[in-house]
């Protein structure tokens, strides 16, 4: 379900969904491979997160004798190190994953990586060979998702506009789908193509698309990829980046769903097999960071967390007070001081 969940681009609930996995296996004392957290952070494109996960399924599925275990992580890799644009690395992760297990499940997912990271490190004929296996397993299936990502395969390896036309129908296809990732770097692919061919108004479109799309999910890796071939079209973007202080970790942020379901601390313990003490302590740190990013504060300021000195700059100084509330204060001029109490306290805080 973790893995479902992750495909269709809802982070915030594949990681729910990972937290209860994990917590559920360390309850009942089961070896399950991480299945979701292991796509969601090779997704996201967060090596420092994923490289762990990576590793240690790798090592402890292969000597449990898991091998769809061991499969699915060199598949997840074969995700991450394509979405930095790692190439090279890409290819020996997905090639490792498509001979695993030739009749795998997994052989789907892994050939589009194989053939993806293959024609952009200049390995065209294994590209070509794993396409054709690719098709042995989508033309039987005859379903969207199988046909598109075939499609889009194939666009790889084909020329002008034969290569454009397998392009339009993977975002066809792929746009029925619930499998949004897969519809974006559908999009992205077509982007870089057409930058290629010099039809930069056309490459802007795509990408736009791509990025907005990506960036929304939470793709980092892909959405960098889409950010830099803008620029190389001229166009002017920014990186977006999301400040997350007192960001809530997946058991957190799951706790706090539970609760804003009207579930008791007795009810989600049990669930999740914590100990309502355990349970009162994250439910007020979920609390407090979603009260953090909403701008308002949990319980009274205090003297001791508001901003004080002196500033060097002209302009008007920015700091941020207890609420989790940006203050600004007007510009001082040299040798001027600020009366007491003036401009130094954070914006009004509703807690009384």
């Amino acid at each position: 379900m973790g893995t479902t969940t992750a495909w269709s681009g809802d982070f915030a609930a594949a990681a729910s969904v990972a937290a209860e996995a994990q917590a559920v296996s360390e309850a009942t004392g089961t070896r399950i491979a991480p299945y979701g957290a292991l796509l969601l952070a090779c997704l996201r494109g967060r090596e420092a997160e994923a490289a762990p996960l990576i590793e240690a399924t790798i090592n402890e599925a292969g000597a449990g004798g898991q091998g769809i275990a061991v499969t699915y992580a060199r598949w997840a890799a074969a995700i991450l190190f394509n979405g930095l644009g790692r190439y090279d690395e890409a290819r020996g992760a997905a090639l490792q994953a498509s001979q695993d297990t030739p009749r795998d499940v997994c052989l789907m997912w892994a050939l589009p990586e194989l053939i993806e990271a293959s024609t952009r490190s200049g390995n065209t004929q294994l590209a070509t060979d794993a396409l054709k296996r690719l098709a042995e397993t989508t033309r039987p299936s005859g379903t969207d998702f199988g046909l598109g990502m075939e499609a889009r395969s194939r666009a790889l390896v084909s020329k002008g506009e034969v290569a454009e036309g397998f392009y339009r129908e993977a975002i066809d296809r792929l746009g029925r789908t619930r499998l949004r990732p897969e519809l974006a770097r559908a999009h992205l692919l077509y982007g870089e193509w057409l930058r290629r061919q010099n039809r930069r108004a056309d490459a802007r479109a795509q990408l736009r698309t791509a990025h907005e799309m990506l960036t929304t999910m939470g793709i980092e890796g892909f959405a960098e990829r889409a950010r830099h071939e803008l620029l190389a079209t001229g166009e002017t973007v920014c990186k977006r980046t999301v400040e997350t202080p007192g960001a809530l970790t997946p058991q957190e942020a799951y706790i706090a769903r539970l609760a804003r379901d009207g579930r008791t601390n007795p009810e989600i313990g049990a669930q999740l097999f914590l100990s309502a003490r355990s349970n009162g302590t994250c439910a007020r740190r979920s609390r407090s960071s979603a009260s953090a990013r909403a701008g308002t504060c949990p319980g009274r300021c205090r003297t001791s967390d508001r901003p004080t000195g002196r500033s060097s700059h002209p302009g008007p100084r920015r700091t941020l007070g207890h609420c989790g509330q940006i203050v600004l204060s007007a510009a001082r001029r040299p040798g001027r001081r600020t009366p007491p109490g003036c401009a130094r306290r954070p914006a009004a805080c509703p807690a009384k």
